[in-house]
Parts: structure tokens; C-alpha cells; sequence
């Protein structure tokens, strides 16, 4: 005898999604209007969709899927056609041994799923999952693949023009030259711009063109990881690298020696930065667009991921009258941003601010911008000397490389000023070693030195299916030094992978910190030359946290992941150290 399903509305207040009294009203309208209860219920708002068709996949044995949160493989979509996947909205998002899993939104649909069985020949499993989020997929769903097809669209296109004129390669590099004015629907001219354009809707920093034997392969930085576009036929190369040249202002015919140069576009009404750099490889020119974004500087000190504790130091340090505070981490993490905003917060009328950089990435108003030209002698140490006799209350150095510009950066500190600067080192007080290493005077390093900020930038994970992660992996666990005991207490969350963050289960960056500020321990302990692992040891023990407890502290809040944490804070060796 088949065991008798329960009710719909017994569920819902199993579960506590429904109170009694609200039940017992639903089911007094569905009777009066002939509805469902799960309609009724949705109209009086009396509970969310997913909550009842959760319930509904309970009461009919099914599984429920919540599509924000399920990564569904591209092979498996193309199980079923097309056309039966918008008429019937349904969605396959597994294949194993014949049967096939397939996401439904009504469990009484049967002459539906006899009907799939048929077509398909396979042994269908249904799952359940809300219409809304249903129409929502397949649109997205839609939306992607219509662009992936646009893009695949035209670099075939691209090539099929190129074989049909009948043009060497170098009479095309010859139209790859025209400007905009004078041609602005070549076959090279649409490619060139469909890549820059998708890469700044993809929010991708960076755009790589990289020649290989029988290639080129064309990738995009996300959220600090590279993700390969796409292969464009090797007969491009050459046209698709003089159009790059010539919009950034290089020499088209140079292609023994590294260039630089800029390219500026408006996309989607925004105006965009490009700095482009070529480099000649064994295959061609390796080719990287850097986009600037200006709102990437606009963005206010705290977004930058600052706790309250930590914000509230910096704010204070950086309305110091003198003194010298350094950001240090590697290339792209985030240093520049993070100065910018920090004279955003100091740009008014009563203080005069000069920058030296190399090169300007974003211009700011009302503060008077160098660029290093080291081809005229215009170096970061004659613009130094230059810019103290401008009366600057406040000196941003892009970065201090050499013993000449720290003296000098030093000795602007010591007579009044406050300099911003950055340094490559890999946590604050190895920033300490690294200037005596490069001949500064101990006692100059102990007085001058207000602050020492290194970051890092971890991506965040994305809001759209994000979710409790039941078995976050030990390991990171362990190199987090997060215990069982805050695991109860603070569920770590992941994202699933979905279309809006191209199922990496992360959209977005934010920046993890360890703030060093300067006090009599530490001044003695640099004034006596002592070792990077004792300042570490000495800031830990007078209040400063490390990258890695920064980024445990976002773990728990939901921002990140202890995986993502690890491999940017570089866990195992801050864990020796610290």
C-alpha cells in the first residue's frame, strides 16, 4: 500500500514557514476563489516562493534546487534542444548512466515529462525549483550565450573577410592604421573593438594579447585571474596588433623593442583609460591593455574593506602634519588605490598636494600630477628635488625603488611634510628592513616613519549564490587557525558558481590589511638594526593584526573564503613568522 503524501500546508508549518492561523486563512480563500494553497499563499504574501516550492518538492518526493546556488555543466545543457527548453521551461543539470536530471517547476506536469522521455530516450529525474528563478536563468542563460555567440560571430567573421579579399597581411595592417573618421566597420576595426568592449563589460583590469605558435590567445583579468577568451586564427596577429598600436599612439613599425602607450574610448557612456604596453616575444608582441576605471578611485577610504577599528587608524595617520606612511604588497594589490583615496580624503582648498608617478593612471582635481619621463631626465629624483620648492603640504611618491629617492622622501618628512608612498615588500615591517637595506640611516627610518600598511586583495565571494559551505576544506581551516568552536559560532560561506560570476563562486575584490603604526618598541628595535621577524614579532605583540587575522575577521562575515585568504596572505609563511 502506497504511503499517503502529505499535505501541502502540514509541511509549510512543519517547517515554521506558515503559522497556523495564517494557514487556516489561505485555505479559507483557496476554497472561496478555487486556488491552490501555494497560489493563494504567494498572493497574500504570506510566504516566499522558494518556501513553497521547497514544500511542494517534500510533498511530492522531489529534490529542490536552488538554481542560484548550482553550477550546471555546459555539456549537459545541450542534451536538450533548445526549443524544448523555452516552451516547457525546463533545465537539464546532470546526465549519469542514461537518466538525466532535469529542474521543473510543476510536479504535475506529466504528459510533459512522458513527453521528454520519448524524445530524449532517457530516464528523466525531476527536480523542483521556483519559476521565477527558473525565467531568470534561462534569461541569463540566453543573454550569455547570445554574447559568447556575437563574439565567436565575429573573429569567425573576421576570418572568413580576410580570406575573401584576397589582401596580403600587410595591406590589411595598412587598413588596420585608419582612424575611426576613416574607417569604422573593417573586419579588424569591429574585432579590436568587440574585445576591448567586452572586456570592460566583463569588468576584467587587464586585456592580454599573446602570439603563440599557431595562435593567439586572447585573456582576460578578473578579479586578479586570468581567464582565456578565446584563440583568434594566427593571420590576425598582425593586423589585430598594428590596430592596437595606432589607437594607443605607438610606432607601428617597431616591433624590436618594448612600447608604451594610451588609448582612450567611451564605453556604455563612461569614459575609459587604457595603458598599453607591448613587449617583442619569440612569436610577436605581447600586447596588455590595462584598464583604468576613474570610479575605481572615487570609492571612499572604508569600501576599500577597512574594519571599523582599522579605519578610524588610518583616518587619524593620514592627517598627521609629517611624517612618512607607506603602503607595501606586490603588483596589483590594490596599493595605488588605496593612496588615491586616502588624498581624495585630504584634497581641499587650504592643502597643497603634489604627486610624482610613473606613470599618472588617474587624474585627480586639485592636486598638481608629475610624470616620471626618464627618456628626458625627468626622473622621481629631480622631481622630487623640484616639488619642495613648490611649498607642498602633502607628496605622494608613486613608489620609493632606489636609496636616492627614500633619502629624499625622508628628509621631506623630517622638515614638515607628509609623504605617501609604496614599497614592494611582502608584510609591513620587512618595509623597515628594506629602507636600511637600501643605506637610510636607522635613526632616520625610527623618526620619519609614521605608519607601515601592507594589503592584499581577496575576492569576494559572489551575492547572487552564495552559501553555507557544509565542509570548508581543514586544510585552510588550519592556516587560518579558524577552530571547531568558531565554526559553530560562524558559519563559513562560498558561492556556488552561477552565470552572473561566471560560475567562479566570486564577483568583486576587497582588500585585506595589517596596519603598523610606529611606537617606542618598534623605534628601538630599528634604531638597534633588529631582524624583520622580531619587528613582526614585537607589532604583533603591541596591538597590530595580521593580514591573515584581517582576513579571518571577513571569513566570518561572509566576504570571503579562508581558500581565497591562504593564497593571497601567503598563510604558511606568515603562520612561521607570526
Amino acid at each position: 500500500m502506497s504511503k499517503e503524501r502529505k499535505h501541502l500546508g502540514e509541511i509549510l508549518y512543519k517547517k515554521g514557514y506558515v503559522s497556523k492561523e495564517n494557514l487556516i486563512n489561505a485555505i479559507k480563500k483557496g476554497k472561496q476563489t478555487n486556488k491552490r494553497l501555494g497560489e493563494v499563499l504567494l498572493e497574500m504574501k504570506l510566504a516566499t516562493e522558494d518556501q513553497v516550492y521547497e514544500c511542494l518538492a517534500k510533498q511530492f518526493g522531489f529534490e529542490f534546487i536552488n538554481l542560484d546556488t548550482v553550477d550546471i555543466p555546459q555539456n549537459v545543457t545541450k542534451l536538450v534542444p533548445e526549443e524544448l527548453v523555452r516552451r516547457h521551461k525546463i533545465i537539464p543539470i546532470a546526465a549519469n548512466n542514461g537518466e538525466l536530471k532535469i529542474v521543473i517547476k510543476d510536479p504535475m506536469d506529466l504528459d510533459t515529462l512522458d513527453m521528454l522521455r520519448f524524445r530524449l530516450n532517457m530516464e528523466i529525474r525531476c527536480c523542483l525549483a521556483s519559476p521565477s528563478k527558473i525565467e531568470s536563468y534561462l534569461n541569463k542563460s540566453e543573454a550569455v550565450q547570445s554574447e559568447g555567440d556575437d563574439y565567436r560571430r565575429s573573429i569567425d567573421q573576421t576570418a572568413a573577410e580576410l580570406a575573401a579579399m584576397g589582401h596580403t597581411i600587410e595591406a590589411e595592417v595598412r587598413r588596420a592604421q585608419a582612424t575611426e573618421d576613416e574607417m569604422d566597420d573593417g573586419p579588424i576595426v569591429r574585432l579590436a573593438n568587440l574585445i576591448i568592449d567586452e572586456a570592460v563589460r566583463m569588468r576584467a583590469s587587464d586585456i592580454h594579447v599573446e602570439p603563440m605558435a599557431d595562435r593567439v590567445r586572447i585573456r582576460y583579468r578578473i578579479d586578479g585571474v586570468c581567464i582565456e577568451r578565446d584563440n583568434i586564427p594566427k593571420n590576425m596577429q598582425a593586423p589585430l596588433l598594428a590596430r592596437i598600436k595606432i589607437l594607443s599612439g605607438m610606432d607601428i613599425g617597431e616591433r624590436r623593442l618594448p612600447q608604451d602607450g594610451r588609448i582612450k574610448r567611451t564605453i556604455d557612456k563612461q569614459d575609459i583609460d587604457f595603458r598599453v604596453s607591448c613587449l617583442p616575444g619569440y612569436h610577436g608582441e605581447s600586447t596588455v591593455l590595462r584598464i583604468l576605471r576613474p570610479e575605481s578611485v572615487n570609492i571612499g577610504i572604508q569600501a576599500i574593506g577597512f574594519e571599523s577599528d582599522d579605519y578610524g587608524r588610518f583616518v587619524k595617520i593620514i592627517r598627521r602634519p609629517n611624517g612618512i606612511f607607506l603602503v607595501t604588497g606586490p603588483t596589483g594589490s590594490g596599493k595605488t588605490t588605496t593612496l588615491y583615496s586616502a588624498l581624495q580624503e585630504l584634497n581641499r582648498p587650504d592643502k597643497k598636494i603634489i604627486t610624482a608617478e610613473d606613470p599618472v593612471e588617474y587624474n585627480i582635481a586639485g592636486i598638481n600630477q608629475c610624470q616620471v619621463r626618464t627618456d628626458i631626465g625627468l626622473t622621481f629624483e629631480s622631481i622630487l628635488r623640484s616639488m619642495l620648492r613648490q611649498a607642498p603640504n602633502i607628496i605622494l611618491i608613486g613608489e620609493i625603488r632606489d636609496g636616492v629617492v627614500a633619502d629624499i622622501a625622508i628628509q621631506a618628512a623630517l622638515t614638515g611634510h607628509l609623504v605617501f608612498s609604496t614599497l614592494h615588500t611582502n608584510d609591513a615591517p620587512g618595509a623597515i628592513t628594506r629602507l636600511i637595506d637600501m643605506g637610510i640611516k636607522p635613526f632616520l627610518v625610527a623618526s620619519s616613519i609614521q605608519a607601515i600598511m601592507a594589503q592584499r586583495l581577496v575576492r569576494t565571494i559572489c551575492k547572487e549564490c552564495r552559501t553555507v559551505d557544509p565542509m570548508p576544506d581543514p586544510h585552510f581551516l588550519r592556516l587560518l587557525r579558524i577552530t571547531p568552536e568558531e565554526i559553530h559560532k560562524h558559519p563559513v560561506y562560498k558561492g556556488a558558481g552561477c552565470s552572473r560570476c561566471q560560475g567562479t563562486g566570486y564577483r568583486g575584490r576587497i582588500a585585506i590589511f595589517e596596519m603598523l603604526e610606529m611606537n617606542n618598541q618598534l623605534r628601538e628595535l630599528t634604531f638597534a638594526r633588529a631582524p624583520a621577524g622580531e619587528l613582526r614579532k614585537t607589532a604583533l605583540a603591541t596591538g597590530m593584526k595580521s593580514l591573515l587575522e584581517d582576513g579571518k575577521r571577513k571569513v566570518f562575515k561572509g566576504t570571503t573564503t579562508p581558500a581565497e585568504v591562504s593564497r593571497v596572505a601567503q598563510a604558511e609563511e606568515l603562520i612561521v613568522d607570526g
